[in-house]
């Protein structure tokens, strides 16, 4: 997620009076009352036998608390300065067994009680990672289909409108949209389904630009134990998960620890002053990442990127108090255990304390060895990049962060596409980019893309060049890392974010009843769509049944005359991969791959299934990948 550009003045009015100032005040207060538990529940047989609840409801902070239930110990009680708040430390024994207790509070003669369930763990499939085998498809749920016109719009949430003819309104998409499409993933060889956030955004429009938005984009959490009920709420997108197992899809859930929504139900009433950063007056985050890599950078500097807001819409959690931070991590676990999610993918991953998600990244690990993490650090250069995953670099903090997203590649590509070759120009930065992959500990579980949901959409980016269009999919499907495709990039969806956000997050044509066209089928789709579809197809197919090509090592030589070849091999298969950037065919002669090349004489096109009976020079199409089978 990328920030917007935001009125100053209305920023410190909104921050100030809506959430800065904390107000215990001394009126009447309601009847003492235990009205929510945090985690709703949880689970025997879990690695960590540590778990913290949070007890809320008026006055629920004022009392004493007790749990009878064998197996189950409460250790402490934590109060905060709101009154309307507890902490318990339960330990749960190995030996507890499946069922419910109550949670007891006294306060002299008053009591309180609530009843808390912990579940047998299922053997359902959960959190079985995504690794280069996977090819990875990101959808923006409401944008994509409408499976139940009912979830539509809610008159007791604070955004109730929903308008498809206003792009910066919801538009109705939800998850029985995205699991009524199982088969066209399938069809189109994808393997992981990445879903931006499902959590509850119970946000009111907010004007930025003077353009009333709404939270469609998902990244304003209210409530980390609820999905939000417009995409269909927590047992449908549990059903979903099921449904996408059972197809052979892995599912990636958005997480987003660094911030929540304004209207999120502990903003309103927070805990204590230290749950938010803090500032005098208004701070945003600069954005600006190098203060965390520098060595000769300034305090100041850091603070404000590591601690100022993302916008004045979305409070910046303090991730030093040990409350909010075993609240986010549990919440994490609990995610996992409850709907099945089988990797994780980090929103704004560079603006979280450092100590933190390590810890929560090691928390999950521990108990899903299996699980993937990938986050977004927006980064410009591969030292910065390593920076935030498992590296080989001597920076003063070391992550722990199993992958991220490849922002370098992706910037590498790109510019492959749009400049002329030259020294460090055009495809050399794609070479001189993998060419550093060694400050990472393993560059196979970083996740590669041409564009996403914050980006001009990859067509325009390119000028709508086909045979580009082609070249780029052939290097996101045939190099190192994990693939990952945007909505619609396989049907040709175009645009710029210009005027907003919302022109690269149009609805995807079929998914909303009354559509003219219905591109999930062939019958919707134009010859060119057809062509571009068929093509994501075959690659994708092919790179799925090929281990050399998804998990093989890469050997890659140095682009010569805008001719850039590279090949991904193990001890029973190689491909080559070889890309002319220019706009004039090329008669590449192969001597000085002889390395790869020896003991081959001939080769397969896997994109045409045409042969290749002399390597010796090999004939490259202008703006072409070819993407050949040796045998």
């Amino acid at each position: 997620m990328k920030h917007s550009s935001l009125s100053l003045a209305f920023a410190k009015g909104l921050a100030l009076l809506s959430v800065l100032l904390l107000s215990f005040s001394a009126q009447a207060q309601p009847k003492a009352a235990i009205t929510r538990v945090d985690p709703t529940n949880w689970w025997v047989g879990m690695k960590n036998q540590n778990l913290q609840l949070l007890v809320y409801g008026p006055q629920a902070g004022t009392y004493s608390y007790s749990i009878d239930y064998p197996g189950v110990e409460l250790v402490k009680t934590h109060k905060v300065e709101s009154p309307n708040y507890a902490f318990l430390d339960l330990t749960i024994a190995a030996s507890a067994k499946p069922g419910s207790f109550t949670i007891k509070g006294q306060n002299g003669k008053q009591k309180l009680s609530r009843k808390y369930e912990l579940k047998a763990r299922t053997q359902e499939p959960k959190a079985q990672g995504v690794t280069s085998a996977d090819f990875i498809y990101l959808v923006l749920p409401d944008r994509f289909s409408n499976g139940d016109p009912k979830n539509d719009q809610f008159k007791d949430m604070a955004d109730p409108k929903a308008d498809r003819n206003n792009p910066f309104l919801r538009h109705g998409g939800d998850i029985q949209g995205i699991q009524n499409h199982l088969d066209y993933f399938q069809d189109l060889g994808v393997t992981a389904l990445w879903l931006n956030p499902v959590i509850e955004n119970n946000q009111p429009l907010t004007d930025e630009g003077g353009q009333m938005r709404s939270a469609y984009h998902g990244y304003a959490f209210t409530d980390h134990y609820a999905v939000d009920k417009r995409l269909g709420g927590n047992e449908v997108y549990r059903k979903f998960v099921q449904a996408a197992h059972a197809k052979g899809l892995k599912v990636v859930q958005d997480a987003v620890y660094n911030h929540v929504g304004i209207n999120h139900w502990f903003i309103k009433d927070q805990p204590s002053k230290d749950w938010v950063h803090q500032f005098p007056a208004y701070t945003n985050t600069s954005h600006k990442f190098q203060p965390l890599i520098d060595p000769n950078g300034s305090k100041a500097d850091w603070t404000v990127m590591m601690n100022g807001w993302f916008t004045p819409f979305m409070p910046d959690l303090n991730q030093n108090n040990p409350l909010v931070a075993k609240y986010l991590i549990q919440n994490a676990i609990w995610t996992v255990e409850n709907f099945g999610i089988d990797a994780w993918r980090i929103d704004t991953y560079m603006y979280n304390d450092d100590q933190f998600m390590n810890d929560c990244n090691q928390a999950l690990l521990n108990e899903y060895p299996n699980i993937h993490i990938f986050g977004e650090a927006w980064v410009n250069n591969v030292i910065a990049q390593s920076r935030f995953t498992r590296n080989t670099i001597n920076f003063p903090f070391k992550s722990n962060q199993p992958g991220t997203l490849d922002f370098v590649l992706f910037n590498a590509m790109n510019d492959a596409l749009n400049q002329k070759f030259g020294w460090d120009e055009g495809v050399s930065k794609v070479h001189q980019t993998l060419a550093q992959d060694a400050v990472y500990q393993d560059p196979m579980k970083l996740v590669t893309f041409l564009d996403n949901h914050d980006m001009n959409r990859y067509f325009s980016v390119i000028g709508e060049d086909f045979d580009k269009y082609k070249m780029g999919l052939t290097w996101l499907l045939t190099t190192r890392g994990i693939p990952s495709l945007y909505y619609g990039t396989e049907i040709l969806m175009k645009n710029f974010k210009d005027p907003s956000d919302a022109e690269v997050r149009r609805d995807f044509p079929g998914g909303f009843a009354g559509d003219k066209e219905n591109k999930f089928t062939a019958a919707g789709r134009n010859a060119r769509e057809n062509e571009a579809f068929n093509f994501v197809k075959k690659l994708a197919t092919y790179r799925k049944n090929t281990p050399a090509l998804h998990s093989g090592k890469l050997m890659q030589f140095v682009p010569q005359e805008g001719l850039y070849v590279y090949f991904r091999y193990d001890g029973s298969k190689t491909v080559m991969v070889a890309t002319n950037t220019t706009d004039k065919e090329a008669d590449m002669k192969t001597e000085r791959f002889a390395e790869r090349l020896n003991g081959f004489t001939k080769g397969k096109n896997i994109l045409t299934d045409a042969s290749l009976n002399n390597l010796a020079t090999i004939k490259v199409p202008a703006k072409t990948a070819l993407v050949l089978e040796l045998q």
